[in-house]
């Protein structure tokens, strides 16, 4: 395992997002603003505010153009949506996105189930999308479910997710996520497709998004990022998850994941205790506990006072006589 020697990581942040559209408590319009103005702060290459999706379809996200719309702007950091369609897209437009991030599945029975629409109608849906994007002059970045894995198809061959790449490339999208959906990917298959889609399109801009629905989200992220993805999608305190995945955990947690690659030796530009924080003020939001470990147990050099009798147990180490060991 190399050590990161300072190489640039930029995280971005789905918690607002992906997590919050998963949570059954719709948490106050005033408090995403104000989290999301917080997260703005601590160093974050992108914040995924939202989605323009059917208030009907995600409630938890019905005021998404009022929190678009209130957040303050920090130079540097890219305000994203969630952009299903042409109709979400002139919405997020008012709003003034900052990128549009369009979604689908590589696996057709997912894409089926999630979107209600074959892969083919999905891509011909998102190729307008694509098209008015380029006449606002906003960026594109694709999120394809399902990379590593189906839930119901199980595994998803490398050719069709190229396959898919090629297709988006050829649009001119500035970006592709590839998104461990329902936690299925382990390491030394991340390793390979990552270098397998960079090798093919090594101008796009890749990013890595994993959920830790095994275990794996941590080390699937190494692996990533040793195939030379410097992007990574993550979520504070770990909140989201996936319908199609019962009982899964969800995203990896931002703390957890930028603590790991602060002691690996990365600069990943975040404020490691302002993330721990801020965890604090999700929990108290979403009114659950969090997955997140570093929120709870603290930076690995975090120091901890002795016991309140510790200068008599000193004292009593001092009088105990050594044993010497027989000659």
């Amino acid at each position: 395992m190399k050590t990161g020697n300072g190489t640039r990581l930029f995280i971005n942040e789905v918690a607002t997002r992906d997590g919050f559209q998963m949570e059954s408590r719709f948490i106050p319009t005033d408090d995403k603003v104000a989290l999301i103005d917080r997260l703005g702060t601590l160093g974050y290459a992108k914040i995924e505010v939202t989605s323009f999706t059917s208030a009907k379809a995600i409630p938890a996200l019905r005021d998404g153009e009022e929190v678009m719309q209130r957040i303050a702007r920090r130079p540097g950091v890219v305000y994203t949506a969630l952009v299903p369609n042409v109709r979400g897209a002139e919405r997020a437009l008012e709003s003034r996105i900052g990128e549009f991030n369009i979604v689908m599945s590589v696996s057709e029975t997912h894409n089926l189930s999630n979107l209600r629409m074959t892969r083919e109608q999905s891509f011909a849906q998102l190729a307008e999308v694509i098209a008015l994007a380029k006449q606002a002059r906003v960026p594109v970045n694709v999120s394809l479910s399902c990379v590593f894995g189906c839930p119901m198809e199980g595994e998803v061959p490398l050719e069709t997710v190229l396959g898919w790449t090629d297709r988006f490339a050829a649009l001119g999208v500035q970006g592709i996520t590839l998104c461990d959906t329902t936690g299925m990917a382990h390491p030394t298959q991340v390793q390979a497709v990552c270098e397998a889609v960079r090798a093919r399109h090594p101008a796009l801009e890749w990013t890595a998004h994993f959920h830790n629905t095994r275990g794996m989200g941590l080390a699937n992220t190494i692996a990533a990022v040793e195939a030379g993805i410097r992007r990574l999608d993550m979520s504070l305190g770990g909140i989201g998850g996936c319908p199609y995945a019962p009982g899964a955990t969800g995203n990896v947690a931002t703390e957890d994941v930028v603590h790991m690659l602060q002691c690996m030796g990365y600069d990943t530009g975040m404020d490691l205790e302002g993330l721990i924080s801020a965890a604090a003020e999700l929990e108290s939001l979403v009114q659950h506990e969090l997955s997140g470990q570093v929120s709870r147990a603290g930076h690995r050099l975090t120091r901890h006072a002795p016991p309140a009798d510790f200068n008599a147990i000193v004292e009593r180490a001092k009088a105990r006589p050594i044993k010497k060991e027989n000659a």
